[in-house]
């Protein structure tokens, strides 16, 4: 049974250089640890997922831009993060608000081709199911 995703959670993107934190809002939520529980949608950039440092995709503007600059060479750039899915698979048969709880094995994409996972999932004894 996977542990479910709360405020503070941290995260890493597969471009990313550096880890980031988790932010879930508490408006009508389910408390775990005394902090409030995330589900599938809490995906908004810079709401609930903040920047991992520097990015190293080519499809993030910036770093294409800063890479042609250097004559080829690998330059990150800010990231941005630009998500374009929820936490998947998430937790059908559990809810945190209107929708399924995310869990420590949810990931979820950004437009420019980075996947984002959980490092550690901020809960350490609630289990979802």
């Amino acid at each position: 049974m996977p542990l479910p995703l709360v405020a503070g959670a941290q995260t890493m993107c597969s471009f990313g250089l550096a880890p980031s934190t988790l932010m879930v809002t508490p408006e009508k939520r389910v408390m775990v640890e005394n902090r409030p529980v995330a589900n599938i949608t809490d995906t908004k950039p810079f709401v609930n997922i903040l920047p991992f440092g520097l990015c190293t995709s080519l499809a993030n503007p910036i770093t294409a831009a800063q890479t042609a600059a250097a004559l080829g060479v690998l330059t990150p750039g800010v990231c941005t993060p630009v998500t374009v899915t929820p936490w998947l698979p998430g937790a059908p048969t559990a809810l945190s608000g209107p929708a399924p709880t995310a869990h420590q094995g949810c990931t979820c994409s950004c437009a420019y081709g980075g996947v984002i996972t959980i490092v550690n999932p901020g809960a350490t004894t609630t289990i979802v199911g």
